[in-house]
């Protein structure tokens, strides 16, 4: 079983900072791309921020300069440090991992809400 757990999701000021992590399962595979994806309210899921094993990084252009991800290969872990978060950054984060051999694995989802 490969289901990646997520955590650090909750209610934060705007301005505020929030880090995600998302721990994927010990597996047989080989973990290639990571990466963040939300879906708020009314609307469709889109690309937050991904990762490959080498270390490159893409954005989406409306988290440029404010969102970070990383991962750690050796904890299997992806994190997302978001830092002057908006309202309009409140959403239901995902946490997709792309296993080599398997395909894709989604985390439960954790939500993020940003109000005063």
């Amino acid at each position: 079983q490969v289901q990646p757990v997520e955590s650090g999701g909750g209610l934060v000021q705007p301005g505020g900072s929030l880090r995600l992590s998302c721990a994927a399962s010990r597996s047989i595979f080989v973990i290639n791309d990571m990466g963040w994806y939300r879906r708020a309210p009314g609307k469709q899921r889109e690309l937050v921020a991904s990762i490959t094993r080498s270390d490159s990084t893409n954005y989406a252009d409306s988290v440029k300069g404010r969102f970070t991800i990383s991962r750690d290969n050796a904890r299997n872990t992806v994190y997302l440090q978001m830092n002057s978060l908006k309202p309009e950054d409140t959403a239901v984060y995902y946490c997709n991992v792309h296993y080599i051999g398997y395909g894709e694995a989604w985390g439960q989802g954790s939500q993020v809400t940003v109000s005063s």
